[in-house]
C-alpha cells in the first residue's frame, strides 16, 4: 500500500470496495493519475460479505448490459490471478406455475439483450443439479454464462490489478470532506491533509449518503442488514449457484457453501428511513416478503450521528472505520434447514462461519454510476443494492469512461443521479 500521500492526482476515488477499486484500475490502465482512499481497510465492508455471485439471471434489464461486460472483465481477471472466478450457472428455482410466468416475462426481455438463459422444466432438472432434490419443483430459469467469485480474494486482486498499473492506494485514511474552488470539485480533505485532484468519485457503499449530504447532494439511499453463513465442506455434488426463495447457496473455493436467503434482509428503522419513506415506500411493499423491518439500538445511534463536519472536524468515517454488524442466525439457519431438506446431500453440513454487513440501496433497486449535476468535477458510484460485486468490474469500467469523457460502452442514462430529482 501507499504511504506518502500525493498532493495532486487526476483522478481521487473515496473508498477502496470492489467499486472503487475498479474503477481505479481502468483509470490506471488508461494512464490516469488515481488513488483510492479508504477509512479501514480494502474490501472491510460489502465488498467482502456478499454471496459472490456473478449473475444475470433476475436483474433488473437496465443492468444486463453492465452484467454481460463484467462476465468478460471477470474471465479477463480470472486469467491473470485466480480469483476463484467460475461459471458454474446460476438458477432461478420454481414450485408453481406462477413462478415460471415471472420468469417467463424477465426471459422475454433478457434474450432480446443477448443474455443467453433458458427456461428449463421439470424433466430437465436433474441433470442440472447432478444431485438427489426432495423438493418438488416444476422448472427453473438457468444461465450456463453466470457463475461466482470469492468476494474478498477477488477485490484484493482488483486492488493489486490496480496498483500494477499505477494507481496508488490508501488504507486507513478516511475523507472528511469534498473539497471545492469556484463551485467545482478540486479534491478532496482527508484525515491526513489536503488531496488536489481534478475528478473525485465517491464510492463509499453503505456510507456515501452521508458524505454527499455533507456536500450538500442529496442521494437517496438506504442501509439493509443481510446475513450469510457458510458450512463446512461438503461433498454434496451441487456446483451451480442456486436461488431456492427460502434458501440460496453457492459452492466456495474452500469445498464449503455459501448458504443465505432473500429473507434474511433486515431494514432498521433510522431518521433516513423517515426522511426518505416518501420514495421507499413502494420497494417496501413490493419487498415485504423478502425484508422485514425493526425498530432499534440504529435509529438512535444514526440520530446522534453528525451530517455535518468539516477538514478539522473528526468525521463518522473516522469513528466507524468498519460496519461489522452481528449476523441474523435464525433466518440464516432456517435457509440452511430449508437447503439441507431441499438437497439431502447437504445433511452433513454444519455452520463454520456466519457474517453480516449492510447493503447500500436506492428506491428503485439500481445503481447510480453518474456526474453529480450540481458539482462539476465530483461523481458518485454507489446504490448497487446489493448487485455491485458481480457487475463491479464493469461499474468500474463505465464510471471509468465517463470520468475521462469517453464514449461508454454501456449507456449511462439508467444510472443517472438526476433521475431522482422529480421524485
Amino acid at each position: 500500500m501507499a504511504s506518502v500521500l500525493p498532493k495532486q492526482v487526476d483522478v481521487a476515488i473515496i473508498g477502496a470496495g470492489i467499486i472503487g477499486l475498479s474503477t481505479a484500475w481502468a483509470l490506471a490502465r488508461a494512464g490516469v493519475r488515481v488513488a483510492v482512499f479508504e477509512k479501514g481497510v480494502i474490501a472491510g465492508e460489502q465488498s467482502s460479505r456478499n454471496w459472490g455471485w456473478i449473475r444475470t439471471v433476475g436483474r433488473d434489464p437496465r443492468e444486463l448490459p453492465l452484467a454481460m461486460h463484467a462476465i468478460d472483465l471477470w474471465k479477463e481477471i480470472q486469467a491473470q490471478h485466480d480469483v476463484g472466478y467460475r461459471q458454474t450457472g446460476v438458477a432461478y428455482l420454481a414450485e408453481t406455475q406462477a413462478d415460471m410466468d415471472g420468469y417467463r416475462t424477465w426471459l422475454d426481455k433478457a434474450v432480446g439483450l443477448g443474455v443467453p438463459a433458458q427456461l428449463l422444466d421439470r424433466e430437465q432438472l436433474p441433470g442440472l443439479f447432478k444431485t438427489r432434490s426432495a423438493r418438488a419443483w416444476i422448472g427453473a430459469l438457468h444461465c450456463a454464462v453466470d457463475g461466482v467469485a470469492e468476494p474478498d480474494r477477488a477485490t484484493q486482486t482488483i486492488a493489486k490489478l490496480a496498483i500494477a498499473a499505477g494507481a496508488q492506494v490508501f488504507e486507513q485514511t478516511a475523507v472528511r470532506c469534498l473539497d471545492r474552488t469556484g463551485g467545482l470539485a478540486s479534491g478532496i480533505m482527508t484525515e491526513r491533509g489536503r488531496v488536489a485532484a481534478d475528478a473525485v468519485v465517491l464510492a463509499g457503499g453503505a456510507w456515501s449518503r452521508l458524505f454527499c449530504g455533507n456536500a450538500g447532494v442529496s442521494f437517496p439511499q438506504l442501509k439493509v442488514h443481510a446475513s450469510v453463513l457458510r458450512t463446512t465442506p461438503v461433498d454434496a455434488g451441487l456446483d451451480l449457484a442456486i436461488n431456492g426463495k427460502d434458501f440460496t447457496c453457492r459452492k466456495r473455493a474452500d469445498g464449503g457453501y455459501s448458504v443465505s436467503q432473500l429473507g434474511a434482509s433486515v431494514a432498521d428503522l433510522t431518521p433516513d428511513s423517515i426522511r426518505l419513506c416518501r420514495q421507499f415506500f413502494p420497494a417496501w411493499l413490493s419487498e415485504k416478503k423478502y425484508l422485514k423491518l425493526r425498530v432499534g439500538k440504529r435509529f438512535l445511534d444514526e440520530l446522534r450521528m453528525p451530517t455535518r463536519f468539516g477538514a478539522n472536524d473528526v468525521t463518522p468515517f473516522e469513528v466507524h472505520r468498519t460496519l461489522d454488524p452481528a449476523p441474523g442466525m435464525k433466518s440464516i439457519g432456517v435457509a440452511l434447514d430449508k437447503l439441507k431438506q431441499a438437497f439431502p446431500a447437504f445433511e452433513p453440513a454444519q455452520v463454520a462461519h456466519a457474517w453480516a454487513g449492510f447493503i447500500d440501496v436506492t428506491p428503485d433497486a439500481i445503481p447510480v454510476i453518474s456526474g453529480v449535476d450540481g458539482v462539476p468535477g465530483f461523481y458518485l458510484a454507489s446504490g448497487f443494492s446489493g448487485h455491485g460485486f458481480g457487475i463491479g468490474p464493469a461499474a468500474g469500467a463505465l464510471m471509468a469512461d465517463l470520468v475521462q469523457g469517453n464514449s461508454p460502452r454501456v449507456d449511462p442514462h439508467a444510472f443517472r443521479l438526476s433521475r431522482y430529482d422529480k421524485r
